[in-house]
């Protein structure tokens, strides 16, 4: 008997990937008793982009977001993503806010946390994971999944034995693009449990229309955990169904013991909210349908629409299909990274550029230099000499892990937005998104005043998802 847990996403991922992380706390507060008596492994609520859509589109503070669900949910651990060094922005902060905001993030209500590279460069994960252990929380170190010539199963099952070596509780294989195919999944998580001790947890979102039926194969090579969301959520680029899952492995060795009636009434709540997000063209039907661009060029589904916005704006969008070709080209240049925030935006951009000006790397932003200058960290495979040069000129790479380099910035930030600060969580917001928060910010005490402010306009942006 190896009865399989459940991560529900339903209040991260899932919205996140459908709706672009809009779903708002007082969506969530009916349900969060019943999402409690469920008996899931995890209830997925935090992190990811949820931080910098609270403040930015619903002025909403994540803080006050994580302790009013935490004080509804009292028996279901609560978990969070986390980009490593990165935090939750798109850039790395120095080991001071990082090692404050794993502080905080524990101190408000979070058990488990969820940390990952997009370079898998586990140098990015230490400080985190670390500090995660010392506060009392489940570090789980998550490996991200791509496919390459590069990527090989003995490339990941020396990642695992890192991990497990620097201390991580469970490892989660991120497969944010739903690149991972059925058979390769057993091979791949059978080779894992025979070289590691701790729980892995396999995370998916059905882009390309397998993660199921991986699931499956996943689970029959003893993946203990898997993440789902629940239906009126599920599937497109969000993760499979929680139901469908569940109903599948009723009556096998793996039954989750979760009860099909239970999780009927709380896709009851969501449906309404998903009808919805329809209606005011939140949730755009092209997200549901499979996307088989994902498995061709390892691109995931938020950096499709990212991809299709930039062309728009360049009034270019007849060129999509020539920069679809050019993200594995540019991607090889640069050593293979996983598409996956910061990355995806990195690789992506440049292919844009490379397409509208004509000339590959005519026109190089500062992150696609920084990426080269090893400022993000390591890739899988060492950059050729040639694109270096292209890119840099002679400028030096560094080899030393990316935040050493960056002095501490605590203290500096606290005195930069202090007129502001109501509770020690609001400098952490502004140390990610200061120009948000202090937006943010204004519009609190406006409220707490009743002042008319000549607020700023939160009207949809785009932002990387």
């Amino acid at each position: 008997m190896h009865k399989v847990k459940i991560t529900e996403t339903i209040l991260r991922d899932a919205h996140q990937s459908l709706i672009a992380t809009r779903m708002k706390t007082e969506e969530m507060l009916p349900i969060l008793e019943k999402l409690d008596q469920v008996g899931y492994h995890a209830l997925e609520m935090w992190g990811g982009a949820t931080f910098d859509a609270s403040l930015r589109f619903l002025n909403e503070d994540p803080w006050e977001r994580l302790r009013t669900i935490r004080k509804k949910v009292k028996n279901t651990k609560l978990q969070m993503l986390l980009r490593g060094q990165n935090i939750l922005g798109y850039k790395h902060y120095a080991d001071d806010v990082v090692i404050e905001f794993v502080k905080k993030a524990v101190y408000n209500g979070i058990d488990i946390i969820r940390i990952f590279d997009a370079l898998n460069d586990v140098r990015n994960l230490k400080v985190a994971l670390e500090t995660a252990k010392k506060e009392g929380a489940h570090a789980q170190a998550a490996i991200s999944y791509t496919t390459s010539p590069v990527h090989t199963t003995e490339v990941y099952v020396k990642l695992a034995k890192e991990m497990e070596n620097m201390g991580a509780d469970s490892i989660c294989i991120k497969d944010m693009s739903g690149l991972l195919t059925p058979y390769y999944a057993y091979e791949l998580i059978s080779a894992l449990k025979k070289e590691v001790k701790i729980p892995l947890e396999m995370h998916s979102h059905t882009t390309s229309g397998l993660a199921s039926m991986m699931y499956l194969k996943a689970i029959e090579a003893g993946v203990d955990i898997i993440d789902t969301a629940i239906s009126p959520f599920s599937l497109g680029t969000s993760q499979p169904p929680t139901e469908s899952m569940v109903a599948t492995l009723q009556g096998s060795d793996y039954d989750t013991g979760l009860k099909i009636e239970l999780l009927n009434e709380i896709a009851e709540h969501f449906a309404p909210i998903r009808e919805k997000s329809i209606q005011n063209g939140l949730l755009n039907p092209k997200v549901l349908g499979v996307n088989i661009n994902t498995l061709i060029y390892q691109v995931p589904g938020g950096m499709l629409s990212n991809l299709v916005s930039q062309l728009k704006m360049q009034n270019a969008l007849d060129k999509f299909d020539e920069v679809l070709k050019e993200v594995p080209r540019v991607r090889e240049d640069l050593g293979y990274p996983p598409l996956v925030t910061p990355t995806s935006q990195i690789v992506g951009t440049q292919a844009v550029l490379n397409v509208i000006t004509g000339e590959r790397y005519k026109w190089i932003p500062k992150e696609v230099k920084a990426y080269v200058k090893g400022m993000y960290g390591k890739p899988t495979v060492p950059i050729k000499e040639e694109i270096i040069k292209k890119i840099i000129g002679d400028e030096e790479v560094i080899t030393c892990r990316p935040a050493d380099l960056i002095e501490p910035q605590l203290e500096s930030i606290r005195n930069e937005m202090k007129e502001y600060l109501e509770q020690e969580e609001d400098v952490l917001s502004y140390a990610l998104f200061p120009q948000v928060a202090i937006d943010f910010f204004k519009y609190r005490q406006a409220q707490k005043y009743k002042i008319d402010s000549a607020y700023v306009d939160k009207e949809q942006k785009t932002y990387p998802v």
